[in-house]
């Protein structure tokens, strides 16, 4: 790795001493230094950085693992840029040239046109050093500050949402990345299948290979890149944020319009007429019209129809087939064979019209009852392929979701204030607000400060990793500057925004779309 010419060092940076990482200020209170005095085992053009655990060495025009510090003529120096999240509707130039005017000494800059994110803005791990910036600013008439790090997460792991009925694999199944063990399947939600991935236990709790792999798979599923996972007794799939799943080599194009038994509710009017029965296949409930209660009502005469599976309510069948990759999530290539047989003495009969069709309506075929009670295959009428095809027109794209969790918890409060608790129940009385990347988040009830945020909606390329195993991913606490004061905040350490961005050592990125503006949302702080 080479050093990036042209960009500023660590603004502010802290003095050094030669003895252990502290000095004294001129209060008598400690400075922490960044980095210490150099092992003597260490060569003399080498540097150590502090920033987090691993301790890298580094050598004259290199970088330490996060690629966020190097070693510059034999001084640490921050190399990554900030990421800047541009608020809507703002000029940035024009916002910039309207600070040159003299400073009346005030912490905050009129109404920001950025949102310093902790993307790029390095660690401090661990924090009994002040975060990286602490970022003065005011958001209509209201002063605020956001304190800005990038969190070294070994309590984090990732949620993936794959819109689909195919079958990937039983509950509580492994999944492995490049044969090792990286998290397993969690429980079916209404369309949709879920996995949880990485966590504590597979970064630091298995062998040394399953730790680096699962880390690997972590950093590419947050930055939107393609991740290839094996189910144990199930399928091989493709994720990636925002695209559609890839099931054993095959994209998925829709997610179900519902059960069986809710499509047979949503279509009843529009079949009425056209057939005499519709099944509709499905994995966990299969809809049958003339019983379904949706068929009473429009008094459907019965058919006679025998279904295999177990009967729920009327029109309501489960386990028909078993799970897989065919019709409506099952194991069916031939829809005929959950037909169990016909009873003439309770409505069937010659001529009998039936369509069978999936949940997504990418499946489907239409059969006739000769003389002998055999369904026939016969051309579809064109009133029963409409309905088929809008069946398809309702269905949702299929997609994968990833949603990051992470415990922010441990040092990484004490980087905002000396008392972190008060930063705990700040958060939970809705003072603070926790962005990731300058994205929304939701903080989950309890003890502690876990956070879950949608990748999608993070700037992209906002994670990174460190050897430990873990990641390193941004994390911002928003309030207004006398709640900062209250809790304790480092006060002594905030600094304007046009100051932090006056060395130019920054990137400016767009809020996603839908993205609330982080220093709109605190109590107080204006709409």
């Amino acid at each position: 790795m080479r050093v990036v010419a042209g960009v500023d060092p660590h603004p502010d940076p802290l003095p050094r001493t030669g003895e252990g990482g502290v000095g004294l200020r001129s209060d008598g209170q400690p400075v922490v230094l960044e980095h210490s005095r150099a092992p003597e085992k260490m060569a003399a053009d080498k540097v150590r950085c502090e920033a987090c655990p691993v301790l890298c060495q580094i050598s004259p025009g290199k970088l330490g693992a996060c690629d966020r510090y190097g070693n510059v003529d034999g001084v640490l120096t921050r190399l990554d840029t900030l990421a800047l999240v541009a608020r809507p509707g703002t000029d940035l130039v024009a916002w910039q040239a309207a600070q040159q005017g003299e400073w009346d000494g005030s912490l905050v800059a009129a109404d920001a046109p950025v949102f310093v994110s902790g993307i790029g803005s390095g660690t401090t791990y661990p924090d009994y050093k002040p975060a990286p910036f602490i970022v003065a600013s005011q958001h209509e008439g209201v002063d605020m500050v956001t304190v800005v790090t990038e969190g070294i997460f070994s309590y984090c792991s990732f949620k993936v949402k794959i819109d689909t009925d195919r079958y990937l694999g039983p509950e509580q199944a492994t999944v492995r990345h490049r044969g090792e063990a990286v998290g397993h399947v969690s429980t079916i939600e209404y369309g949709s299948q879920f996995l949880a991935l990485g966590g504590v236990h597979h970064l630091t709790g298995g062998s040394k290979k399953e730790g680096r792999i699962a880390c690997e798979m972590m950093m590419a599923l947050g930055n939107r890149e393609p991740v290839e996972l094996q189910i144990e007794g199930g399928a091989s799939v493709i994720v990636a944020a925002d695209k559609p799943p890839i099931v054993d080599g095959v994209e998925e194009q829709r997610m179900r319009v519902g059960c069986g038994s809710a499509t047979i509710g949503i279509f009843a009017p529009q079949w009425f007429g056209h057939a005499d029965e519709v099944v509709v296949i499905d994995d966990h409930i299969t809809g049958v019209l003339s019983e379904h209660q949706a068929g009473k009502f429009l008094d459907m005469a019965p058919t006679g129809i025998r279904l295999r599976g177990r009967k729920s309510t009327p029109g309501r069948y489960f386990q028909v087939a078993n799970p897989g990759s065919g019709w409506g999530g099952t194991d069916i290539v031939d829809p005929l064979t959950i037909v169990e047989g016909w009873d003439a003495r309770h409505g069937a009969r010659p001529g009998l019209r039936m369509l069978m069709v999936s949940t997504t309506g990418e499946d489907s075929a239409w059969f006739v009852l000769d003389d002998q009670l055999v369904p026939r295959p016969a051309e579809m009428p064109l009133e029963v392929q409409r309905v088929v095809d809008r069946i398809g027109e309702n269905c949702e794209p299929s997609l994968c979701s990833v949603l990051y969790v992470a415990g922010a918890g441990g040092s990484l409060r004490a980087g905002v204030t000396d008392n972190p608790v008060r930063l705990t129940r700040s958060i939970k009385s809705l003072l603070v607000n926790v962005t990731c990347g300058g994205a929304p988040v939701y903080v989950w009830p309890g003890g502690g400060i876990t956070v879950m945020v949608d990748v999608a909606k993070m700037p992209a390329m906002s994670f990174g990793s460190v050897p430990t195993p873990a990641i390193v991913s941004p994390i911002e606490f928003t309030m207004r500057l006398a709640d900062y004061r209250a809790l304790g905040g480092h006060m002594d350490r905030v600094r304007r925004l046009d100051e932090v961005l006056a060395p130019g050592a920054y990137r400016v990125v767009d809020a996603a779309p839908g993205n609330p503006w982080p220093l709109g949302v605190v109590r107080g702080s204006g709409r």
